[in-house]
């Protein structure tokens, strides 16, 4: 990201009380699962990762779940998948609304449980499922996929990020069992660069942050890699504005936000941006590059 963009970032510093307690459930818990889904988004899977997460489940098998996939460019998630599958870590893509890739997580869950649950076998205890915990940062689609798993509206939903607040263990099938639990969200953005990406996709709630800047930022990460793509769904013609501020401008009078006397109405402009970006109306698109040096596959 280039420095003038980096000097405009916004400070980003959240970890509400919630999030806080949200690690101590899943501490105080993670001695009941086999497994962790460690749930990400597929537009920014770096960004949507959580640092803490290895130090949290302290070696615990985990098969991490690219969600979201029908948003991100396809051919990124093909390379992420095959990043971390290099690391040994089983890699799924998903796709919570259509179910696309719950088969797999499925699969993938219980072949990693089984070691466990078979040693237990072994040592005279009675056969039971295995047991996974899924672990995201907010907003990133936890309650959808367990729904979509359990077949019905089991968790707890709502528009705005961090609100699944209490465990429940969701039965799949015959063979796994779901221990639900709160998001989780680091102490603070040492990359400023995460923080804006996170408020990108919506993992961050918009009330704690300059909307209008976020806006002018994305607009200029599209114009840097997706120029066509704004052109074409704002139905922009020739070339764009000179500055985020008049391409919002003109994205505005596009799309009739106009006030008395002609006057754009740049809050609604900001709004539309933001929301066709989230829900995929600008094209699928992926924000975080896999690290250079697993880009080569490896001989042999």
């Amino acid at each position: 990201m280039n420095n003038d963009i980096r000097e405009q970032l916004p400070t980003l510093q959240w970890f509400p009380g919630h999030m806080k307690k949200a690690r101590q459930i899943i501490e105080e818990n993670l001695k009941l699962v086999d497994v962790v889904i460690e749930l990400l988004d597929a537009r920014i899977p770096t960004s949507s990762s959580n640092p803490m997460l290895e130090e949290i489940i302290e070696g615990k098998p985990r098969v991490v779940a690219l969600n979201k996939s029908d948003l991100a460019d396809a051919g990124r998630t093909g390379m992420w998948l095959d990043y971390f599958r290099r690391r040994n870590l089983p890699a799924v893509a998903l796709d919570s609304v259509k179910g696309t890739g719950m088969k797999q997580l499925v699969r993938i869950a219980e072949e990693l449980a089984r070691p466990k649950t078979e040693k237990l076998v072994s040592k005279g205890a009675k056969a039971r499922s295995a047991r996974c915990m899924i672990l995201g940062i907010p907003n990133v689609g936890k309650s959808s996929l367990i729904n979509r798993l359990a077949g019905a509206v089991k968790a707890k939903t709502a528009d705005r990020p961090g609100v699944t607040r209490s465990k429940q263990w969701i039965r799949i099938g015959t063979n796994l069992e779901l221990l639900d639990t709160p998001g989780v969200l680091w102490p603070k953005f040492e990359d400023m660069t995460v923080g804006l990406k996170l408020a990108f996709t919506g993992a961050i709630n918009d009330e704690i942050y300059d909307v209008e800047q976020v806006a002018l930022l994305l607009l200029r990460t599209l114009r840097r890699n997706y120029a066509e793509r704004l052109g074409e769904r704002f139905k922009l013609t020739g070339e764009l504005p000179e500055t985020e501020q008049e391409l919002l401008a003109e994205i505005g009078r596009k799309r009739g936000c106009l006030l008395k006397g002609g006057v754009i109405d740049m809050e609604k402009a900001q709004r539309i941006v933001m929301s066709e970006f989230r829900s995929g109306k600008l094209g699928l698109v992926t924000l975080d590059d896999v690290p250079e040096e697993n880009l080569k596959k490896v001989d042999g």
